[in-house]
């Protein structure tokens, strides 16, 4: 793909892959060329690096999906498909990044932006920012993770209000329903989710990980299951080379260094 249509930016802050949408003249609204770019930024992530931040260039992080290329479609249902499958490859490689995700919200948040935020582990939202499905005003359903990301932490019923109102979110009611981790002043934003990400990426991530996926499942499996998945799970952390560090250097009387784990 060339250059000039990635649509992503990339590079890396010492122990963090910082990924940013970067198409800012059109609000970071999904395309293909998007989309395509960020399932190569995830899958191209240095070894070496222990966090991904995902930002948005511009005042709003992501508006959802190219309205403009549905509107210039000439097989519309067909376009826009293409558009939700391939997007959906992007959202899935979100939430199985074998490091933790944090993200930085700004602006706004729209569409398939919202299913983009509720796959990230940890996300920082600037106070202003407003978070609306929109699908109604153009006559669709939602995708991306949309509704489970909003079913997930709004509940149905204040979901369903949210879509089928056309209605908007503000950044203190998505921090107050769970969709949203910690706010941040609008011009503090950028700092406060690099500094973050930096702490995330001093931890275990390995076994952060292994917490994600407990914490993800645990809304839909027993509390018997979720028992046996811990038990493994657990198991898994104390045979890693994390858990021999921490153990350590809380017996020696000393901060862990997870950063030299393998």
């Amino acid at each position: 793909m060339d250059a000039a249509q990635r649509r992503i930016s990339t590079d890396v802050d010492g122990d963090v892959w910082r990924v940013v949408l970067d198409r800012p003249d059109a609000g970071n609204a999904i395309d293909l060329a998007l989309a395509d770019a960020l399932v190569d930024a995830l899958e191209q992530r240095p070894a070496r690096t222990r966090t991904v931040l995902l930002l948005g260039n511009g005042p709003r992080f992501c508006v959802g999906g190219d309205v403009a290329g549905m509107a210039a479609a000439p097989d519309r249902a067909a376009f826009i498909g293409a558009l939700a499958n391939r997007w959906h490859d992007a959202v899935r490689a979100v939430i199985t990044c074998p490091v933790p995700v944090v993200a930085g919200v700004q602006g706004a948040v729209a569409g398939a932006g919202i299913g983009l935020v509720g796959a990230c582990d940890l996300v920082v939202c600037a106070r202003s920012t407003k978070i609306r499905p929109a699908y109604g005003a153009i006559g669709l359903s939602p995708d991306g993770g949309t509704s489970w990301a909003l079913a997930r932490t709004l509940g149905a019923p204040r979901a369903l209000d949210l879509m089928l109102t056309n209605g908007t979110l503000s950044a203190a009611d998505a921090h107050a329903a769970g969709l949203v981790a910690r706010l941040a002043d609008d011009d503090r934003l950028t700092d406060e989710a690099t500094a973050l990400a930096h702490l995330v990426a001093a931890g275990p991530v390995r076994a952060m990980v292994r917490t994600r996926g407990l914490v993800r499942r645990a809304a839909t499996t027993t509390l018997d299951a979720q028992l046996d998945e811990e038990a493994r799970l657990i198991v898994a952390s104390a045979a890693d080379a994390e858990s021999a560090e921490g153990i350590a250097a809380f017996a020696g009387k000393r901060a862990a260094d997870f950063g030299g784990t393998r």
